[in-house]
């Protein structure tokens, strides 16, 4: 009795801790698999023992909010729903009763309260005592209507989702692999409590409606199923369901598995809700479950298979993720052979170790994960050396979890934004080169300084073995590093990244110094800051970057790899040397402002943004024109002229 009360305790406190870290702090210690075994676990425990604790998470709902967005208690407590991965239960449940069957969408559960047409509230379920009020974010979703033609107080539930092409949309815009979403879920959750909901606008969140709480004077002849129709009358998008029966159960559950393939929406598995509502509210509730209704989890579709190594993923924070690798299996219609074990907590409660037995499944029939280790050989060889850069590696506790991190500050792992930098369009141009991609290359070692990108081809068939990779896209790669040998000078230099030089400047500095590259390199501060435009803190930058001999060895491997043609010397009368221009307006006599540009540069003037004191024309062929810099101009007593001027000028 009493060793089951202790497991009892280590149960609640490990579940209690892995709900925190998933929902508060965005981390994973255990996976979903686990999760569920130890909360039936403890389940059973309870039941047997007829002892509940108070802070188990089989009594709380959720946790609280921590948000600065205001609180609201409901009216009624949002209870979670009882859930089985059983069809027999669910058959069990129905007996003779006809329910709506439905997607259990797998985003934020809000509350909306319409009066008068209009909506007036919405609120986040929290803990499901108390919420969040997120009306003006609501009002940003992009399929919730604002008016209805219903007046009377009408109070209804639903989940707001992203779906998971929006997500990956917006994973790809986000440039910081570390700062990208792990799941829709937790896009929707960031995107939903948005303190500005200009950016809850642009994530474009959905709203579906699953049940509707109150609307007085309206007949529904007792059916929930009816009141979701009555709802799509009012413009709601209501989740996707069917009318079942004991008898239609399977047929129906067969359906959504299959569906759920082609879905763009997450779903975490189906609800079933009893459509006669009198007969549902009858039956009341248990402290936490509603009687009424009764979710289906995904039974997953689980494969053993051998794992056959960790790979150690480094990352721009020094963090090093384990992957496993594992002979490849059929899940879900798909073949797969590697999942993300997080961190290595999660790797030693699973005691995992090359060679073990394991068993690997889909998360919501999307993400591989590892349910369980039928050998439990245990951990072994975590790295000593970081596999990007060899440098020292240590263990940290990172928020309740032990992870793996590099201490080299120079690890080129740490470096992906410069190696980003390096393949951008103004740079190298080095298309199939995404930031992602840079960071698997040189966590597998490819890529340690900027010249090892045009020798990818020592790691061929590494890389169209690769997941995301084939033989056409790795062929696509070497076409585009193969063009990108041919560039400038000014392109060079700044793709190497030096604090502050642009490529503006770096095109200057090439003109002044006749693309001299050698010479450049052993330029002084002073040489440098007597260039227009450079000065001391940009000449500091520049020396400083050339006295390391590691980065003026680097430059020279990478001159030896590129085709750099000889610049044309400008031969041109340089009558605007020394002038600064800023252009405005639309242009008639030139293709656009950018070649109005380039024709005051190769007469030595110099082409800027914005008006100052040291702006000599504004070029401008609405002269009388009230805009910022026509007026700015006038303050500053500096010329606009017309195109028809500038072209003068240029006759002499």
């Amino acid at each position: 009795m009493e060793q089951k009360k202790q497991r009892m305790q280590e149960l609640v406190e490990l579940l209690n801790k892995a709900s925190k870290a998933y929902y508060q702090e965005a981390t994973e210690i255990m996976s979903n698999f686990e999760y569920d075994k130890l909360y039936d676990e403890l389940l059973a425990l309870e039941a047997e023992l007829g002892i509940v604790m108070a802070n188990s998470p089989t009594a709380n709902v959720g946790y609280e909010v921590l948000s600065e967005l205001p609180k609201e208690r409901h009216e009624k407590p949002m209870l979670s729903l009882d859930k089985t991965k059983e069809i027999s239960r669910l058959k069990e449940f129905l007996g003779n009763q006809k329910a709506f069957i439905s997607w259990k969408l797998d985003g934020l559960t809000i509350v909306l309260t319409y009066r008068n047409g209009e909506l007036e509230k919405a609120v986040t379920r929290g803990n499901g005592e108390e919420g969040e009020v997120i009306t003006n974010n609501a009002k940003t979703f992009k399929n919730l209507p604002l008016k209805i033609a219903y007046q009377g107080e009408l109070i209804l539930r639903g989940e707001a989702v992203i779906g998971y092409q929006d997500f990956e949309k917006i994973n790809a815009e986000i440039e910081d692999v570390d700062a990208k979403y792990k799941n829709p879920r937790n896009l929707c959750s960031g995107s939903v409590r948005q303190l500005n909901n200009e950016i809850t606008a642009k994530r474009n969140v959905q709203f579906f409606a699953f049940s509707l709480v109150k609307a007085d004077d309206v007949d529904f002849e007792n059916s929930r199923i009816c009141q979701l129709e009555w709802l799509k009358e009012q413009g709601f998008a209501v989740v996707e369901g069917y009318e079942v029966t004991a008898d239609t159960i399977e047929t129906q559950v067969a359906y959504f598995a299959e569906e759920i393939k082609n879905n763009d929406f997450p779903s975490d598995g189906l609800v079933l809700v009893y459509d006669d509502i009198a007969y549902g509210q009858s039956l009341g509730r248990t402290s936490k479950f509603p009687r009424d209704s009764f979710a289906f989890k995904w039974a997953d579709e689980i494969r053993e298979t051998e794992l056959l190594e960790i790979e150690w993923s480094p990352s721009r924070t020094g963090l090093i993720n384990p992957v496993a690798i594992f002979k490849p299996v059929e899940l879900e219609g798909t073949t797969v052979s590697r999942a993300s074990v997080h961190n290595i907590s999660i790797m030693e409660e699973l005691e995992l170790g090359i060679g073990d037995k394991i068993e690997v499944y889909k998360a919501n029939m999307i993400i591989p994960q590892i349910a369980s280790n039928l050998t439990k050989s245990g951990v072994k060889d975590i790295p000593s050396a970081c596999p990007a850069c060899g440098g020292k590696t240590e263990i940290r506790q990172v928020s309740d979890a032990k992870a793996l991190y590099c201490t080299n500050e120079d690890c080129s792992a740490k470096h992906l934004k410069s190696f980003a930098l390096f393949v951008s369009r103004d740079a190298l141009n080095i298309d199939g080169l995404s930031e992602a991609t840079l960071e698997k290359f040189i966590a597998k070692g490819f890529i340690h300084v900027y010249s090892d990108m045009f020798h990818l081809d020592q790691y061929a068939e590494e890389i169209k073995s690769m997941e995301g990779f084939g033989e056409r896209s790795y062929e696509n790669l070497q076409k585009s590093i193969e063009t990108a040998r041919t560039t400038t000078l000014p392109r060079l230099i700044y793709g190497l990244g030096i604090a502050g030089i642009g490529l503006a400047n770096a095109k200057v500095l090439c003109k002044e110094f006749h693309y001299d590259m050698e010479k450049m390199i052993q330029l002084t501060e002073e040489e440098l800051a007597a260039v227009s435009g450079i000065g001391p803190v940009l000449a500091n930058a520049f020396v400083a970057y050339f006295s390391k001999e590691k980065n003026v060895e680097e430059v020279k491997r990478l001159l030896g790899e590129l085709i750099i043609p000889e610049e044309q010397v400008n031969t041109e009368e340089q009558i605007f040397e020394n002038k600064v221009f800023v252009i405005t307006g639309s242009v008639e006599h030139f293709a656009n402002r950018n070649e109005v540009k380039e024709v005051i540069e190769a007469k030595g003037g110099k082409v800027t943004g914005s008006v100052t004191s040291k702006t000599d024309y504004l070029i401008n062929n609405d002269v009388n024109s009230t805009s910022s810099k026509n007026k700015k101009a006038k303050e500053l007593g500096i010329p606009i002229i017309t195109e028809e001027e500038f072209l003068k000028m240029l006759e002499g």
